[in-house]
């Protein structure tokens, strides 16, 4: 997974249910480099959202990756379902995994990338020991549930600390730093500077008048 340029992956949470196919060809030919489908279960965040039938779905129609971030209490259990279910990218949350590292194995066992993502209130001593082994770090830039929140400054330090982690392995360059939440023309520039090179965009790309200027403002093009 080369990341030499700023990849976009508008959330699907912000697109509208009753015309999923035509928001997802519209994310597409705005040159959306792959699709972010939060799934969410109620428990381990207070909402609740989609699930494998819908990857499986979206799977059959899509023309990019599918990068699938599973917001739910139970990781180890589910997490290779989805993978079958036609995830290119599987992201679980280290608060909620009991063996990160097995699961991050059984991941790529199963063909796919593997991604770890980390609350705002989670120290990055969590993710350390796993940052050998994974594709992706997903920064939270707010508090996982719902879409359209406030983007927490305090993200940027932790932006830039991971990035320093990775440059101490010498990984830099092989894993992805992905922001998700509030991610928008005011905060993109201070999260790319900090080292994000992934940005998940729900209600900034979704609302936007134009979404192919969206993605032109996120990559810094205009």
């Amino acid at each position: 997974m080369a990341n030499k340029r700023v990849l976009i992956a508008p959330s699907l949470l912000a697109a509208d249910p009753m015309n999923f196919g035509a928001d997802l060809r519209s994310a597409e030919e705005a040159g959306a480099d792959m699709h972010h489908v939060d799934v969410m279960d109620g428990h381990f965040v207070p909402n609740l959202t989609y699930g494998i039938p819908l990857v499986k779905a979206l799977k059959k129609h899509c023309r990019i990756p599918l990068d699938v971030h599973i917001m739910v209490s139970n990781p180890d259990l589910v997490a290779l379902d989805y993978v079958e279910a036609g995830a290119d990218i599987l992201v679980f949350h280290v608060e909620a995994a009991v063996h990160s590292h097995r699961l991050i194995q059984a991941i790529h066992g199963k063909g796919a990338k593997a991604g770890i993502a980390v609350n705002p209130g989670t120290s990055l001593l969590m993710v350390e020991p796993l940052l050998p082994y994974v594709d992706l770090v997903n920064i939270m830039s707010v508090n996982p549930g719902f879409g359209g929140q406030s983007f927490i400054p305090e993200s940027v330090e932790r932006i830039s600390a991971l990035r320093k982690m990775l440059e101490a392995i010498c990984r830099v360059d092989d894993v992805f730093i992905q922001v998700d939440g509030g991610i928008n023309s005011e905060t993109v520039e201070s999260v790319v500077n900090a080292g994000a090179n992934l940005l998940v965009a729900g209600t900034f790309f979704y609302g936007a008048p134009d979404r192919k200027q969206a993605v032109r403002i996120l990559r810094g093009e205009s």
